[in-house]
């Protein structure tokens, strides 16, 4: 079971990457939608999640404290956007560094491994590593179909389904949905 979370878990963090693949530097920091998401802060923000899930909640903090961690901001939302001296390279590396800390965990514990996550309410806080590892499939399977959205809305390119059909195919998809959706119109 732990090598099948493990290797959805690779699979969506490369995908998650991949989204900012092409992309200019205001692209992948630009956001697109009223909440503010954008590709480089969904990097950032799943670099604390990997760091604190299956890191420091299991005895094994990262070397080196997250800045906006250490800062106490990312309560304040700096983990979901990139800051103008945080480039794609910084960013892209910590998520590297963290994606590799959390592999070496998956290596090294069982999923009955005790854990303790330090910001849930008293009482909560115990869990255990599998548990955990979950977490974070679903987290970040989570934040790369937001990464989807964003990325289709910057220029168009779509999830992994995008080459299903052609742009005269998506139109046609697209209008029917909408046509469906218009029976449902007050007016």
């Amino acid at each position: 079971m732990k090598t099948v979370l493990q290797d959805y878990l690779q699979a969506t963090r490369a995908l998650m990457l991949a989204k900012l693949d092409g992309l200019s530097e205001y692209d992948r920091r630009r956001p697109l939608v009223p909440s503010g998401t954008n590709l480089l802060g969904l990097v950032k923000h799943l670099t604390g999640i990997e760091y604190v899930y299956l890191g420091t909640s299991v005895g094994r903090p990262p070397r080196e404290q997250l800045p906006w961690e250490a800062d106490g901001s990312v309560w304040e939302g700096a983990d979901m956007w990139a800051k103008a001296d945080e480039s794609t390279e910084y960013l892209t590396g910590l998520y590297r560094e963290a994606c590799a800390h959390s592999d070496r965990s998956i290596a090294e514990l069982e999923l009955d491994h005790p854990a303790e996550v330090p910001h849930w309410a008293e009482g909560r806080r115990s869990t255990t590593f599998g548990a955990l590892l979950v977490r974070v499939v679903d987290e970040t399977a989570h934040h790369a179909g937001h990464a989807d959205i964003v990325r289709e809305l910057i220029d168009g390119q779509g999830g992994q389904d995008a080459d299903l059909l052609d742009e005269a195919g998506w139109s046609e998809f697209y209008t029917q949905i909408q046509k469906a959706a218009e029976t449902f119109r007050r007016g």
